[in-house]
């Protein structure tokens, strides 16, 4: 009677939708020069060819296969593969990854040696042609790298964590069994290319909501990646997501949001909260700023994304919502262009300009053009595209409401008492809650210069803003502060012990002329609700005579403060008495920065399209708009 199979290696090989790069992983795993392995396949729910691809393999009797119904994250997917692993030594190769043919012999011969050693790693190729003779810089050992005894430790799974950083998720675990040994070997490869999951998770390039699309992430995620900060969804919005779905009232609408939510996503839940049946189909490969769905905060029903058109039908809605920004452009004018016969708004934030530079500049005017209904995030953004469509604004229902607007839910704090006053130096307090756009170093000086400190709030981890610190901090030690970045149910304990707080500065160039406007002038940037929540006077140039968003907005609430001058600046700040007085102002005009607030004319906009706007019958194909035939 035949012995069964018993390798003294067992690969763990997690795959997921990367059909064109793992048969040369299982051919590089077929010419190791150690053959007594077995491979064992975790499909991670991939859509792609990969199983096809891995079928061509299973000739080979050392080479398993499994599938996931649904992507489980790796964490899980390695732990199922150690599960069924027959042999005391685990290795692993993702499915993107190349051993060279010494690799596993070099690194089992390594664990032999060291009998202290619970761990062996090799050197590696990474990035095409580098070369590290063991942990690259910068970066965990990888996965590929790595050989270990099989011990009672697991892999930290979606639950409790997602992380590219591989000593969170399971090497520190690991270290209490024994010490990590380096083979001296180059004999695998770390193969660079967009989709590597470690660029997935890290902004700019990737982030939550690009790995949250790729990977169909259906539930909140513990999200920290190596280079940001901790993000808790299931904390953060548990308290939403737990509550009863609201029960839809008699005239409730039935809402399709399409595209994507940008900033603060949560406040769609106040349409829900007031009977509304919010439905959701997005955008494929968001940017890292662009919350899309499966949403964290739950009560939004997805939509199919492969087979959205069908979908569309199944459900009616009585309207569309399309939104925000400007990578959202392509995938928003292809649902206008596929659903004739429903009512079809579509609010616009940032920005047109990007359209231009990224070539979907005729896209968005068709979606200006042939939308049955228009928000606009600033009257001067209504004002700036009526000389781009001449007459739109007359044409059809329009409405203005920055896109950008918190939930209520987040307002409800306390404030902090003054720094200022606490320290009692008589030294003022600022704050930049996000990049400090046009506050240059010399500024930050001057500011220093009267006593004002400036704290920055923000992830520091693109290298103009390390340049930008390193410079002013060098100026003007002790006058700039580095603070992580604090979430809606922090803003306003945490911002109101500043006196005031800073938009955007910069000079308008536009003198008063809607066509000369550029983003700055047309745009209300997201941290006005933020510094509206903890009641911060709002500081800016004094762009007089000049169209600019936030200046209007902020002169007719009576929430700004407006200089051309640092000194002119100092001067107000030190005018405690009106600069309480503005405080005041602002924090009795919060609820004006809320998106509830702002719900009932929403709805009512809404229900003014559906009524006045019955869809035309037969919109007009984008190839006959562009013709001219339309």
């Amino acid at each position: 009677m035949p012995q069964p199979y018993s390798p003294s290696v067992s690969i763990v090989i997690p795959a997921y939708e990367q059909a064109c790069f793992i048969g040369r992983a299982l051919d590089s795993l077929q010419a190791q020069v150690l053959t007594d392995w077995e491979a064992i396949v975790i499909d991670d729910g991939s859509r792609d060819a990969t199983a096809e691809v891995v079928s061509a393999y299973l000739n080979d009797k050392r080479i398993h296969y499994y599938r996931l119904a649904e992507n489980q994250g790796l964490g899980h997917a390695l732990n199922e593969g150690i599960a069924k692993a027959k042999a005391s030594l685990i290795a692993y190769l993702p499915s993107d990854d190349v051993y060279y043919q010494d690799h596993l012999y070099s690194l089992k011969t390594c664990l032999e040696v060291q009998a202290e050693a619970v761990l062996a790693y090799s050197g590696i190729r990474h990035h095409y042609n580098r070369q590290a003779s063991g942990q690259i810089a910068g970066f965990p050992l990888q996965l590929v790298q790595s050989m270990h005894r099989k011990t009672a430790a697991r892999w930290l799974e979606r639950a409790e964590l997602e992380s590219d950083d591989l000593e969170r998720l399971y090497w520190a675990l690991l270290r209490p069994f024994g010490v990590f040994a380096g083979s001296n070997n180059i004999t695998c490869e770390w193969v660079s290319h967009p989709m590597q999951r470690h660029k997935i998770m890290q902004e700019p390039e990737g982030g939550i909501n690009p790995f949250r699309s790729h990977y169909r992430v259906g539930e909140p995620m513990r999200f920290h990646t190596s280079v940001g900060h901790a993000i808790d969804e299931a904390s953060h919005y548990r308290r939403m997501r737990e509550r009863p779905d609201t029960p839809r009232a008699d005239d409730g609408l039935k809402i399709l949001l399409v595209g994507e939510l940008a900033y603060n996503a949560d406040r769609v839940l106040a349409l829900e909260e007031q009977g509304h049946k919010l439905y959701g189909l997005w955008m494929q490969n968001p940017h890292w700023y662009n919350t899309v769905g499966p949403v964290p905060f739950g009560h939004v029903e997805d939509l199919p994304r492969d087979n959205w058109r069908e979908a569309i039908k199944q459900v009616q809605p009585d309207v569309i919502y399309a939104l925000l920004n400007w990578q959202a452009v392509p995938f928003a004018h292809e649902v206008l262009m596929a659903t004739p016969g429903i009512p079809f708004v579509w609010h616009f934030k940032e920005g047109p300009f990007i359209c231009l530079e990224k070539g979907t500049w005729p896209q968005l005017i068709d979606l200006h053009q042939y939308s049955d209904g228009q928000i606009f995030s600033s009257p001067e953004m209504r004002d700036w595209f009526d000389t781009i469509v001449p007459g739109l604004s007359l044409s059809k229902p329009t409405h203005v409401l920055d896109g950008d607007l918190p939930k209520r839910d987040w307002f409800d704090r306390p404030r902090t008492p003054l720094r200022s006053s606490i320290d009692g130096d008589g030294e003022i307090h600022t704050v930049s809650p996000g990049r400090p756009i046009g506050l240059h170093p010399h500024h930050v000086a001057e500011l220093a210069s009267h006593g004002i400190h400036l704290h920055f709030y923000g992830e520091i981890t693109h290298g103009q803003w390390l340049q930008w610190i390193e410079k002013t901090q060098a100026m003007v030690p002790g006058y700039l502060h580095l603070h992580p970045n604090v979430d809606q149910s922090r803003w306003t304990e945490e911002f109101s012990q500043y006196d005031a707080g800073w938009l955007h500065l910069f000079d308008s160039g536009n003198e008063g002329e809607i066509r000369r406007a550029n983003w700055d002038d047309l745009n209300y940037p997201a941290r006005l609700s933020t510094l509206a929540a903890a009641g911060l006077p709002m500081l800016q140039k004094a762009n007089d005579g000049a169209v600019v968003a936030t200046q209007t907005l902020t002169r007719q609430l009576g929430t700004g403060i407006f200089f051309d001058k640092v000194d002119e600046l100092a001067a107000q700040l030190r005018d405690r008495e009106q600069v309480h007085a503005i405080r005041e102002r602002v924090w009795q005009q919060r609820h004006l920065f809320m998106f509830d607030h702002h719900v009932p004319e929403l709805v009512d906009f809404f229900r003014g399209v559906i009524g006045s706007a019955s869809r035309k019958s037969g919109r007009a194909t984008s190839s006959e708009r562009f013709s001219g035939s339309a």
